[in-house]
């Protein structure tokens, strides 16, 4: 299991304390994307790019653009026992693809991410060298709820007064998003998708 930010991995650990998490940091710039096993699951928050999925929405996605353009397939068994789990959760989880991009996309990025049918935004997913990947994302910032590129450093960001209002939405709404996706997690069967 990977999670980019202490945020992310601490929600998985508090949920499945017996599961190995990695905590890669954004980018995976504190890992080595062919080191992280045989089979592994990103779990953590992205970027919204339809103006149709509010913050909080679940995204498992079936596969993935990597940043140098081609399509990660996500592992159909992995897939499956996240989709399963969202559901006994009673979420029903958006299946479309997702974007692994170079950085934040923001604004006027999105739409076209968007009209080609990528649901969503990491900068992870799609950098894993592994034989069998999935991913389990929940929707965070959004078309009408833009986050400042600033966020990539956060201590800069907080620096910076106009970000405070994004600062205290954060603290509010990227816990339980974490959670989420945490819990779809620990549900999920993997065992039966060996």
């Amino acid at each position: 299991m990977i999670a980019a930010t202490a945020l992310e991995a601490d929600a998985v650990r508090r949920v499945c304390p017996d599961v190995s998490v990695i905590e890669t940091g954004v980018a995976l710039a504190r890992a080595n994307p062919a080191g992280l096993g045989e089979c592994v699951v990103s779990c953590g928050l992205a970027g919204g790019l339809r103006a149709d999925l509010p913050t909080g929405t679940l995204l498992i996605p079936r596969e993935v653009r990597r940043p140098n353009g081609e399509t990660l397939q996500c592992n159909a068994e992995l897939v499956d026992a996240l989709l399963e789990s969202a559901r006994r959760l009673q979420v029903e989880p958006v299946t479309d693809p997702l974007l692994t991009a170079e950085g934040i996309v923001n604004g006027a990025e999105r739409a076209p991410w968007a009209a080609r049918g990528y649901a969503g935004v990491d900068m992870e997913t799609g950098r894993i060298v592994s034989p069998r990947v999935a991913a389990v994302r929940v929707i965070l910032d959004t078309p009408r709820r833009e986050l400042s590129s600033d966020w990539l450093n956060p201590s800069r960001a907080l620096r910076n007064p106009r970000n405070w209002p994004q600062a205290l939405w954060l603290a509010r709404a990227a816990p339980s998003a974490a959670r989420l996706a945490a819990r779809v997690v620990a549900g999920a069967n993997f065992g039966a998708a060996r």
